[in-house]
């Protein structure tokens, strides 16, 4: 049971269910496990002025007034049994004779069109792919206030509002994708989870991945305009490798038996890492044979479970069915990847005399310091700078379970060498320092040659061997300077998330600006091409990309880009041009930091005075970048405040919006819990503990020795008190040391090498891409 509150400002209740994992129980009795199936018909009383509904369509002839009967069930598993009592209002629609509804509260009906059209859409790619159709007679799919997530019931799917609704004046892109993409998640769990159930938890990952997968892959085929893959690969891919590397990964295929076991499985390895697993051999054995081996699965085990032994048989079949030859069997090379933890590192080492090279595998950790004996079926495949095609993604090698192989591959010893064509293969690859060197060069004289998911992980990769003592600092450095010429949003995404860390960690660096003046370099004139205006028919990623370059000259401190900034924040303030939807959260965010109360107080306000999730969420992002303590206390203490308009889940999300942005946002964070961390502990949801999550969210922000002595104190405090766990003071002191190893290990020769780059880097790296093109113009003179 919950409530929410209508246009008219009063409470409303509503009555809707969520028995994914183990909660069926409490709602009735029997046998609550994913691997025990049954029929179910559900009759539901309630009050004539609220309607039921469920996972089947109504039974009319049975159903009266207060009274609703559902058609029995086909057989299925307890944990995504629904019902929804309300008075929501719904919008409908059909294709190829599927009906579907969305469903959502009172006056917000004309926003339920984008979420109804990406559903049939997405419904129907999804049918198309698998060669099965959608087994119901019916699809509904419902926006909840206050739930977090989503859920697959069969039948009905539940959404929060702000993966559901979409206003089209005020929505913005972001909010358009996540919806179309979180849709695409729960309808892929309409076969991946409800057509087909795992026999047990252990397997989760065999729904949760093949969701995550389709999440972008139905996207992609119904909005292939996008481009989506560019935000698989830095929400997914790179997540799940960043996730997956530390001393002691767990298997994608994890036995478990307590319900607080089974919850700790819904994490990044059954989502993020399994999707991007699966990913890799869909590419690495071509999409005929993965499409070919999904049907036989689904296929064979309808209405039944199932274990991953069944989706490996059925893929050894495809490959058969398809004339497709693999190098073993399809059980022995994804038992490597199911069955142990982590993922490898590749080290490519070139015979520059010969053309070959070797390709060695190891076990990846962020701690360099960590060995292991494992090893993996790998799938790999290469381009090069004189074949620069990187459309074929068909693994055309593989490591079967060996430490090294050499490919013969006859390479022009000028020529760049790179492997994972669009980055599919779940790995990282480390080269020699001459093909290291060939990279950063053809980056810099041609960027496009290289496919952008690559020139991506290229930086991802880099970054992580730089920190880890595997690579030298300056290769990273070097290569970040051709991103003067790069406009895809991947790329961007990935160097964001290097910059925003080289800024946490330096900013308290005496020659910080050093580091300003490096990234100025870099994004200026990118800047000065994007602006601070969208333009009608723009690229659906090209509005992402501008937050980012807008969000990093204002790091950089580019005087134009903060001078336009607030001008057209004050527009705004003043009545005369509003922000545009897509830009709106990036200039509050940046105008705040240093606003005016009644600057402050405006955004505020408007947090308060809208009930469209998703424009919520992003005032609160918007509001966590203010730095003055009065305001920032103020933000804080709205999330005590039990009497005002925020809701439940917000409140929780107050305190990580600003410590996680500044430092002023930390200490006053710390500050704030201080002074009230009872009454923050209260807001506990559920089994939750916020105080815990909170003080352990920010030890990771913690860069100096006064921020430790604060945090600290704070944690000595409460660590006696049920509101936080035993480990509390453990983990956060095993944080803050990882935070001064990072800046023991990095700081210096990074600044080192900004300092060198200040005094002549800059001019150094002009010079040298004034004689690349000089060079070409003498070679193209000498040709005629």
């Amino acid at each position: 049971m919950t409530t929410y509150t209508d246009v008219n400002g009063s409470e409303r209740p509503l009555a809707a269910t969520q028995f994914e994992s183990t909660n069926a129980r409490h709602a009735f009795p029997c046998y609550d496990d994913p691997g025990k199936r049954a029929t179910f018909k559900v009759t539901i009383n309630h009050s004539p002025t609220y309607t039921a509904i469920s996972n089947m369509p109504v039974y009319e002839t049975e159903s009266t007034s207060g009274k609703t009967v559902f058609e029995t069930t086909v057989n299925m598993p307890t944990y995504i049994v629904a019902f929804i009592v309300s008075d929501f209002k719904y919008s409908e629609g059909e294709l190829n004779g599927l009906k579907q509804r969305v469903y959502s509260r009172p006056g917000s009906v004309d926003e339920q069109e984008w979420g109804l059209l990406s559903g049939m859409l997405i419904t129907q790619r999804l049918a198309e792919y698998f060669e099965i159709d959608f087994m119901l007679p019916k699809l509904d799919q419902a926006a909840i206030p206050n739930k977090g997530g989503a859920m697959e019931n069969y039948g009905l799917a539940t959404y929060g509002e702000q993966y559901m609704l979409y206003n089209r004046d005020l929505s913005t892109v972001n909010t358009q994708t996540a919806i179309a993409n979180i849709i695409g998640h729960e309808i892929g769990h309409q076969w991946f989870g409800d057509y087909v159930t795992i026999q047990w938890w252990t397997y989760l990952w065999l729904k949760e991945g093949f969701a995550q997968l389709f999440s972008y892959k139905a996207t992609d085929d119904a909005f292939p305009e996008w481009g989506i893959w560019q935000q698989f690969q830095t929400d997914e891919y790179q997540a799940a490798l960043t996730s997956d590397a530390s001393d002691k990964p767990r298997p994608m295929t994890h036995y478990v038996q307590t319900a607080a076991e089974i919850s700790s499985l819904y994490d990044d390895v059954s989502y993020a890492k399994a999707g991007s697993v699966l990913h890799m051999w869909n590419h690495a054995l071509t999409d005929a044979v993965f499409k070919r081996g999904l049907h036989n699965y689904l296929d064979a085990n309808k209405f039944t479970s199932a274990v991953e032994d069944d989706l490996f048989n059925a893929l050894q079949i495809a490959a058969k069915e398809e004339n497709h030859p693999i190098p073993a069997r399809i059980e022995d090379m994804l038992r490597s990847w199911t069955q142990q933890g982590g993922y490898p590192v590749l080290t490519v080492s070139r015979n520059y005399d010969d053309g070959s090279f070797t390709v060695a595998q190891q076990s990846f950790h962020n701690n360099e310091n960590t060995k292991s004996d494992k090893l993996w079926y790998i799938p790999i495949n290469y381009a090069s700078q004189s074949n620069a095609d990187f459309r074929n993604t068909a693994a055309s090698e593989f490591l079967l379970n060996v430490s090294s192989i050499k490919v013969d591959a006859k390479l022009s010893k000028d020529d760049w060498l790179i492997l994972n064509k669009q980055s599919t293969g779940f790995y990282r690859i480390n080269y020699d320092d001459k093909n290291w060197k060939l990279i950063v060069e053809g980056l810099h004289d041609k960027p496009y040659k290289v496919h952008p998911l690559n020139r991506a992980q290229l930086m991802h990769d880099a970054y992580r061997f730089s920190i880890s003592n595997r690579l030298q600092h300056s290769t990273l450095l070097e290569m970040l300077p051709y991103l003067v010429e790069e406009d895809q949003y991947a790329p961007w995404a990935t160097a964001k998330g290097i910059f925003d860390t080289f800024h946490r960690f330096l900013i308290y660096h005496s020659n910080y600006e050093y580091f300003q003046r490096y990234l100025a370099y870099i994004v200026e004139p990118v800047y000065e091409k994007f602006g601070v205006h969208e333009d009608s028919g723009e690229q659906h990623y090209h509005k992402f990309t501008r937050n980012i370059i807008i969000h990093l000259a204002w790091m950089a401190d580019v005087k134009t880009c903060q001078q336009e900034v607030r001008k057209k924040f004050e527009a705004e303030l003043n009545n005369v041009v509003a922000i545009e939807p897509n830009l709106r959260s990036q200039f509050y965010c940046l105008a705040l930091k240093d606003a005016t109360s009644t600057e402050f107080n405006y955004v505020f306000d408007k947090l308060m005075n809208t009930n469209d999730q998703a424009l919520r969420n992003s005032f609160i992002s918007s509001l966590g970048c203010a730095e003055n303590p009065e305001q920032l206390n103020k933000f804080f203490s709205s999330s005590i405040d039990t009497g005002n308009k925020l809701r439940s889940p917000e409140r929780l999300t107050i305190l990580s919006a600003a410590y996680s942005r500044s430092q002023a946002g930390l200490y006053a964070a710390i500050e704030f819990l201080n002074n009230n961390w009872q009454a923050y502990g209260e807001l506990a949801i559920g089994s939750n503990k916020p105080l815990d999550a909170a003080i352990r969210g920010m030890s990771s922000y913690v860069v100096k020795s006064d921020q430790e002595t604060k945090l600290l104190e704070l944690v000595d405090k409460v660590k006696e008190s049920a509101y936080v766990n035993s480990d509390l003071e453990t983990v956060v002191k095993s944080r803050i040391q990882d935070n001064y190893n990072w800046l023991k290990a990095n700081r210096d020769p990074i600044m080192s090498w900004m300092l060198n780059f200040r005094n002549s880097g800059s001019a150094s790296l002009t010079l040298s891409l004034v004689s690349l093109t000089s060079a070409l113009v003498i070679v193209v003179f000498r040709l005629f």
